[in-house]
């Protein structure tokens, strides 16, 4: 796949914003609001940096991705139809007992999904395995992991930070979602997790801030975790909690539930009216 740049990764991600609005208001269930903070993140991933084959989703060269707060879904489901791995026409059939597109991402159903995740903390901990094989082997792919900053609290992440820095996996990049908001409220009220960058640090990794919606800086940040040897590496990424929607954007309580079809039709109106103005209709 020819990979995709600027303009054309926002007009990606914007389609990808659609459909996981759709896919939640369809399902009257789902968690919109740090789906949206994360897909251009996703969007960059999936479209520009990773090394993966629709085709050939096993393939054991290929690079990784785990989805380590794993109730956002609405982003990950939507990025991988688009890139190819199943139809979009299955999103419809998102949280429905009719099908497998679970609220959390499930490897045994779902083409593209590399790890089954939802318990939080976990992700990070088979990224870093997936890490530690790669380099056991001696093969050349990269496992990236995306972890929520509310995540942050739990302790396996921290143990999971540990262990990537004993074995110098150089090969993984952790990226955290930065957007202040988790389902209780303001994760500085819920529980503290600043300055984030000075404990990976101290933890030994390489630390990166980047604008989690800015596609150029993304990608140079991503570059600059490949260029990066002896220590992995973890992207501060300042997003915000529902990106792309006015009245989700900095709101706690559209952190996981489902927009009524007045709320649904204005939300879908204006990432369309986005949309048309990116494409110049």
């Amino acid at each position: 796949m020819e990979k995709l740049y600027g303009k054309q990764l926002e007009i990606m991600a914007t389609k990808a914003r659609l459909l996981g609005l759709d896919a939640v208001h369809t399902a009257a269930s789902g968690h919109i609001g740090g789906s949206l903070s994360a897909m251009d993140i996703l969007t960059t991933l999936y479209f520009n940096v990773m090394q993966v084959d629709p085709a050939n989703p096993q393939d054991p060269d290929r690079d990784r991705f785990v989805l380590s707060k794993g109730h956002c879904t609405p982003a990950l489901y939507p990025v991988l139809s688009l890139r190819g791995f199943f139809p979009q026409e299955d999103l419809k059939l998102f949280r429905s007992i009719k099908g497998h597109y679970s609220g959390h991402p499930d490897m045994r159903h779902v083409k593209g999904v590399d790890m089954s995740t939802g318990s939080l903390g976990q992700g990070i901990s088979a990224a870093v395995g997936m890490a530690l094989a790669g380099k056991l082997a001696k093969k050349d792919y990269r496992v990236y992991a995306l972890l929520g900053d509310g995540e942050i609290a739990e302790g396996q992440v921290w143990e999971a930070a540990m262990s990537a820095a004993k074995y110098h996996l150089d090969n993984l990049c952790a990226v955290v979602d930065v957007n202040g908001l988790q389902i209780d409220g303001a994760t500085k009220d819920v529980m503290p997790s600043e300055p984030l960058d000075q404990k990976f640090a101290a933890f030994n990794w390489n630390v990166i801030h980047v604008d989690g919606h800015d596609y150029d800086a993304l990608i140079a940040a991503f570059e600059a975790a490949a260029a990066c040897k002896g220590k992995p590496t973890v992207l501060i990424a300042k997003t915000t909690k529902g990106k792309g929607v006015s009245f989700m954007e900095n709101n706690a309580g559209w952190h996981g539930k489902a927009p009524n079809d007045e709320q649904y039709a204005q939300a879908k109106a204006e990432v369309e009216a986005k949309l048309a103005e990116l494409e110049g209709k």
